[in-house]
């Protein structure tokens, strides 16, 4: 667990892949007490990744601090910018999606639904495609809203499945999902000083087959 800053309100530290973003046995707050040598130290989840994403998180160490980072997520004030490799050839190098997203709790997936109805939210992000090499695409990913797999979805539907996707595609290759949150900016909850953190992915396949990876600051 690498923690990239810590103070008395707030630790920012990268997830790893697989591990649980809530506070339960073996999830990232407990694996940061761990890291800050206190089994009973106040680490609060304010925003989540999904199981198999990894990344950058910032998680709140009191009481007003989560009411205050949970107020940025609602808003949609907290800056989340993900690194992406999806099949095929995005048709525009920037652009946005925009689409109505369903949470079908019970399946635990989500479905882009055709019109507004109950459950439905309005999901958005803002992407640029970084690089194409061997049919894979490196996009980077603003999310303006933070829906429960948006990015995977988003994508899938529009036939462009990231590499590692086994719940909305045929998996096509034994290896990780290809999306990492690679930055995250908020407020800091007492001083309101902006703050910006970064880390990119490991240089595994797919991510190797990006050099710019390696020489760029995310």
């Amino acid at each position: 667990m690498d923690i990239l800053y810590q103070d008395s309100q707030v630790v920012v530290c990268v997830k790893p892949e697989r591990v649980l973003s809530t506070d339960e046995p073996g999830g990232v707050p407990e694996l940061v007490r761990r890291e800050l040598g206190d089994p009973n130290a106040d680490v609060r989840t304010v925003h989540r990744l999904d199981r198999v994403v990894g990344g950058v998180m910032v998680l709140a160490r009191s009481a007003p601090a989560a009411s205050e980072l949970s107020r940025q997520v609602r808003e949609d004030e907290l800056e989340k910018e993900y690194l992406a490799v999806v099949h095929g050839s995005v048709p525009e190098s920037r652009g946005t999606l925009t689409d109505l997203l369903y949470r079908d709790k019970a399946r635990k997936m989500t479905f882009v639904a055709r019109e507004p109805g109950k459950g439905v939210q309005e999901a958005i992000l803002h992407y640029r495609v970084e690089d194409e090499r061997d049919g894979l695409s490196l996009i980077r990913i603003r999310l303006q809203t933070g829906r429960t797999h948006q990015i995977r979805v988003q994508f899938s539907s529009r036939g462009l499945p990231l590499v590692g996707e086994r719940k909305y595609a045929v998996p096509e290759e034994d290896c990780g999902l290809a999306l990492w949150s690679c930055r995250i900016g908020f407020r800091h909850p007492e001083t309101g000083e902006a703050l910006h953190f970064s880390r990119l992915p490991d240089s595994r396949w797919p991510w190797n087959l990006f050099p710019q990876l390696r020489k760029e600051d995310v």
